[in-house]
């Protein structure tokens, strides 16, 4: 079972997993009893959601006694460099948010082991445990880079491409200079980082 708020995503797993049930909803509010699953797995889900607790809360629901609850989230920037080149860049640059721009949840706010922890444990989970996975990731160019991160992400695409044009000019001047770091050969490989925590629900 898969679930996701955007009716496109689903309609893109249905036909890639054509054996698999997908349905759109929406995190915050599962439509499913207490106790239908054995395991939730949110994958870089829960720094998007604006209520996590309240998600939390309601994936716990879900889960049977014992069952598990696993979620991911990036790093910090500095270790998640596919994200932090974007900003760092940004701000280099010295851009600022577009006025027109709403607010949103902090996208780092559970990159820390202790606030990830305090989630799960708010939730009422056990046998916790945060655990750091780092890789790389290669790219055939700043430009796949660029233009991956600016098609596939909202807040970072919004954030450069409401510039000026001057600022978003500087910005990618300063992008190429800092991804030309992780440059091996012909092709960039960036270090990511994700933290993975998970928890048992109690008998």
């Amino acid at each position: 079972m898969g679930v996701d708020v955007a009716g496109a995503m689903i309609a893109l797993a249905r036909g890639l997993h054509p054996g698999l049930d997908f349905r759109q909803a929406d995190a915050h509010e599962l439509q499913f009893g207490a106790s239908s699953f054995d395991a939730v797995v949110g994958n870089l889900l829960i720094m998007h959601l604006g209520r996590p607790e309240r998600a939390v809360e309601g994936f716990v629901r879900v889960l049977a006694p014992g069952g598990r609850l696993a979620l991911t989230a990036w790093d910090l920037p500095d270790r998640a460099r596919v994200l932090g080149v974007f900003l760092d860049a940004a701000a280099e640059a010295g851009a600022t948010p577009p006025e027109d721009l709403p607010a949103g949840p902090d996208f780092f706010r559970f990159s820390t082991d202790e606030d990830f922890d305090a989630l799960l444990s708010e939730g009422g989970l056990e046998d916790r445990a945060v655990e750091t996975i780092a890789f790389s990731h290669p790219f055939a160019s700043a430009d796949e880079l660029w233009h991956g991160l600016l098609g596939g992400t909202v807040r970072i695409s919004a954030l450069i491409m409401g510039q000026p044009q001057e600022t978003r000019g500087r910005i990618r001047e300063a992008f190429d200079r800092l991804v030309a770091e992780y440059e091996r050969g012909d092709v960039l490989e960036l270090p990511l980082s994700v933290k993975l925590a998970a928890g048992r629900k109690p008998d």
